[in-house]
């Protein structure tokens, strides 16, 4: 046992300071990307917030041709809200020679004005890809991928090695979950890290799963099957050949409106030279007849849904919705006719997978409730602290050895000997 432990403390140490400067940059930049809506919102408030009109606001055909005849720029999809007073929201198309896509423009969803593009979308862009990717060339096919995987997976050994490392001989819980803070040197970084780690250790072990989702494409594919049984389409409306085409919608949009998550960005990287369908350009289907048919479907219940067409011109039109019970649904529709070719409703789907299409809130915690989000952005946060105190234990146990191998070895003691006459 005592073999066993030294070789999980090497263990232990190695890969806490092999990945650790890579854990804490995706921790840092992991707690931004979770509040991307609220800081996008809060920096675009004057552009979201449309004034009170006396005109309804327009029919999603009559939004875009108002749209296009102030710009030319393809439109990869449109985002509405049922909020009074809130503006609809467009993802512009990549550009064909950069592989590009320029900043979401906010619409007027009264008279489609433009009302200006999304301030943080690029920085949260940049942001999303150091998460990610490390900025590394290549971006999901480069090195990157690789190293994020590798230390997300270096995470789940840390949780498993760092807990065998400090069970107690005598439990108790002021040992698991309160931190000795009276000497400060390497006792105390030693009780911050051990103790600190005890509290996130679940919230760790949920972010690295889900985060092993997009960084392995075969532990993708077994969770997937894990967690649906191998369900690959939702509630049929109409028991026909095309609704075989349905999909879990795991890259689901956010609540920004129009910008993508991190799993459909993933999927985007830039592509120089590949010219997207953009909805109400040449030969586009109109899209009324459809929200129509959603509307009529939803009775009410979307906060916001983005229309598009994901198999070009010839599919169906797709329309992705966030439900007010916070769950998403995903609503396949046929343009000319309005009839509903397939609708996942995502509350009412089994639990596992509810999870599978939504595991970037599982990832950031939103899946969890009011709670989630702050608890795990408190424990990204944290990630840097492990790296910190880590390496000081580190250094503190070095110098400690050198002391002791330099300490000049002391006088034998001479046991006295008495002499008898």
């Amino acid at each position: 046992m005592k073999r066993l432990r030294a070789v999980l403390f090497q263990l232990h140490w190695l890969l806490g300071l092999g990945a650790g400067l890579v854990l804490s940059v995706a921790g840092v930049t992991g707690a931004l990307l979770s509040y991307e809506n609220a800081i996008g919102e809060a920096f675009d408030a004057d552009l979201i917030q449309v004034a009170a009109h006396a005109e309804d606001t327009l029919s999603p055909d009559a939004l875009l041709a108002r749209f296009r005849a102030q710009r030319s720029d393809i439109v990869a999809n449109l985002t509405l809200s049922s909020e009074p007073g809130t503006a609809a929201t467009v993802r512009l198309g990549r550009d064909p020679a950069t592989g590009q896509r320029p900043p979401s423009l906010y619409l007027d969803p009264h008279d489609g004005t433009v009302r200006g593009a999304a301030r943080t979308e690029e920085v949260f862009s940049t942001i999303r890809r150091l998460h990610r990717w490390l900025l590394l060339p290549g971006d999901g096919k480069g090195w990157g991928r690789t190293l994020t995987g590798a230390s997300v997976f270096a995470l789940l050994v840390l949780l498993c090695t760092g807990l065998y490392l400090r069970w107690p001989k005598v439990m108790s819980w002021r040992i698991w979950l309160k931190p000795n803070l009276r000497q400060w040197g390497r006792p105390t970084y030693w009780s911050l890290h051990s103790v600190a780690g005890t509290w996130v250790l679940p919230v760790y072990l949920v972010i690295a799963l889900s985060g092993l989702w997009w960084s392995y494409d075969g532990f993708r594919e077994v969770a997937n099957t894990l967690l649906t049984g191998g369900e690959t389409t939702g509630r049929v409306a109409d028991a026909k050949p095309a609704a075989q085409e349905t999909r879990p919608a795991a890259a689901q949009e956010n609540k920004a409106g129009g910008r993508k998550d991190a799993a459909t960005r993933a999927e985007g990287a830039t592509r120089p030279g590949r010219r997207e369908e953009g909805l109400a350009g040449p030969g586009a289907p109109s899209l009324d007849t459809a929200w129509a048919a959603f509307r009529a479907a939803d009775a009410g219940q979307f906060t916001r849904a983005t229309l598009m067409l994901p198999a070009g011109f010839a599919g169906p039109v797709r329309i992705r919705s966030e439900n007010r019970n916070g769950w998403r649904d995903d609503t396949r529709i046929e343009a000319a006719t309005g009839r509903i070719l397939a609708r996942e409703v995502g509350a009412e789907r089994p639990l596992g997978a509810r999870i599978a299409a939504n595991m970037l809130d599982v990832h950031s915690g939103r899946i969890f409730g009011v709670l989630g989000p702050p608890v795990f952005l408190v424990a990204a946060l944290l990630m840097p602290l492990f790296l910190v105190t880590g390496l000081l234990l580190y250094l503190g146990r070095r110098a400690a050895t050198a002391r002791r191998r330099a300490a000049p070895a002391g006088p034998r003691a001479v046991t006295p000997v008495r002499l008898t006459p």
